[in-house]
């Protein structure tokens, strides 16, 4: 029994590393038949949490309170961090930040501007405002990743 147990660990330990993140250790958020997985990049320093919110095909839904089907808080690794959700087949969109202090909130300047890192799906623009749900809107057919940079703006 203890063989068996040992190279089942073996095992998991080897398939960490042919991936090359131990994200895929890990179980995956949600019960749909695609994965998702979300690669972070550009993060600073690995302090805090990675915050990646799953929304909907529902521009009414984005970025709404209430509105998210699937949100996973990872321990911050840098200069990438990776989380993987279980979804259907679909059109999604996906919004992150970096909870530099950990408080659970995506925290402002006195004037609005955000004092955390932050990101969208497609790398969507945001020079003045919240980028439209078309510009962060992807579509997922079977397993999809992707990957997002963060921006930091002090």
């Amino acid at each position: 029994m203890k063989a068996r147990t040992l190279l089942l660990g073996v095992a998991v330990a080897a398939a960490a590393v042919t991936t090359g993140s131990s994200a895929f250790a890990q179980a995956c958020e949600g019960t749909g038949s695609a994965r998702l997985t979300v690669h972070v990049a550009g993060v600073r320093a690995a302090k805090g949490e990675i915050a990646v919110t799953v929304y909907p095909d529902d521009r009414k839904r984005f970025l709404a309170p209430k509105g998210k089907l699937y949100r996973i808080r990872a321990a911050t690794t840098a200069p990438v961090t990776t989380v993987c959700f279980n979804v259907q087949p679909g059109a999604y969109a996906v919004a992150i930040y970096h909870d530099w202090n950990g408080d659970r909130d995506f925290n402002r300047s006195v004037i609005g501007m955000p004092t955390e890192g932050f990101g969208f799906s497609n790398d969507a623009p945001t020079k003045v405002g919240l980028p439209s749900f078309e510009a962060v809107r992807f579509v997922v057919r079977g397993d999809t990743a992707i990957r997002s940079t963060l921006r930091y703006l002090k």
